[in-house]
């Protein structure tokens, strides 16, 4: 076995192409903030701190993934997911394999039910929670949504300019709307307290967790939340006291939860659409299924042992060649990730036999 240098041509993308991707993606969003609020006339000046933090978290967001996805493993999969995304012989035997992915993987979570409702039910009282909040305050932060005062106590909602409908103040919609943050604060508080108790009560998770990776990330979106509820508390039964000083601290604390994102736990949240891909990826090259006349599983070269598919071998191959790593034996033998884990220690054991001779026994 022999060690190569790793590839440079793995992944077109290099920390310039990054940057430029995260300067057009915020220029995009700008441009999407000028039109959808009517060349600013429906932005709010009072939110603007909000939209800075969204397009610097925007930046970084957009910079990581780029050089995540950069990474030989990851770009392979990538590719490899999207060929076979964009492939018309496996659109026909897998049509309903992307929407139920995003089900079982993004909407629903099911994967995390497998290990117990309690968990299952924190993960997706946070996920939606934090969903819901954003898809209400982005919008009425870049002045995309927007109110009107009407006669006759009435509301007319517009969205990038254009009206949507309207409602009157005091009506269960009314209500709802005006609200609406307070629903998904009350869902994000369940799932917060349901996780903190269980990363201040678990043993095992006592023992490997990090304050900075999985506590702080919970602490200020618990944070946001009591400021949030602090904000209702103050406008309808306080009489406004405090408001200013209540609406700065939550500003400020949701200003620093945006920016944490690419740095932290929550970054997973923009990894895990990818999962979508991985799963097209491992079930178009599972099992034994054939298209025409070739096997998508391969065998062992040794005992013929059942292995992962044959592009799941080469891919593999290929991502340890980008990192250097170039286990070819010999032109007889193939290279290691031909062979089964059985097989692999037997070529080892023979090896080393042939090198020790009887001083390996």
């Amino acid at each position: 076995m022999k060690r190569e240098m790793p590839s440079q041509e793995s992944s077109p993308v290099t920390v310039r192409v990054a940057v430029l991707l995260a300067v057009i993606a915020a220029a995009l969003l700008m441009v999407l903030i000028y039109i959808g609020s009517r060349e600013l006339r429906d932005f709010d000046a009072a939110l603007i701190g909000y939209a800075v933090a969204v397009l610097f978290a925007l930046v970084a967001l957009t910079y990581r993934y780029a050089i995540w996805i950069s990474r030989p493993p990851t770009w392979r999969y990538f590719r490899a997911g999207w060929a076979n995304f964009l492939s018309w012989q496996n659109f026909r035997h897998y049509t309903f394999l992307i929407p139920k992915a995003w089900w079982t993987d993004i909407l629903a979570q099911t994967f995390i039910f497998k290990r117990g409702f309690r968990r299952w039910f924190t993960h997706m009282c946070i996920f939606w929670g934090v969903i819901g909040s954003l898809l209400i305050t982005l919008p009425l932060t870049f002045g995309w949504l927007h109110f009107t005062f009407l006669p006759n106590n009435l509301y007319q909602v517009w969205f990038f300019g254009l009206p949507l409908f309207i409602f009157p103040i005091h009506s269960f919609i009314g209500f709802s709307i005006y609200h609406g943050l307070d629903f998904t604060a009350g869902l994000l508080m369940i799932g917060l307290l349901l996780a903190l108790w269980r990363r201040v009560t678990d043993a095992g998770l006592l023992t490997i967790q990090r304050f900075g990776f999985d506590l702080m990330p919970l602490v200020l979106l618990l944070a946001i939340v009591v400021t949030g509820f602090a904000l209702t508390a103050s406008s309808l039964w306080w009489g406004g006291k405090f408001y200013w000083f209540i609406s700065l601290t939550h500003q400020a604390i949701v200003v620093v939860w945006l920016l944490s994102i690419p740095f932290g736990k929550f970054f997973h949240i923009v990894e895990r659409p990818a999962s979508i891909g991985v799963t097209l990826y491992q079930t178009v090259n599972q099992g034994v299924e054939h298209y025409g006349d070739q096997p998508q599983t391969g065998r062992c070269k040794r005992c013929t042992q059942e292995l992962p598919s044959r592009q799941f071998v080469r891919d593999l191959v290929g991502v340890l060649s980008d990192l250097g790593q170039n286990y070819a034996l010999n032109t007889e033998l193939g290279v290691l990730q031909d062979y089964c884990p059985t097989c692999k220690r037997v070529l080892r054991g023979e090896a080393y036999y042939q090198l020790m001779g009887k001083r390996f026994l």
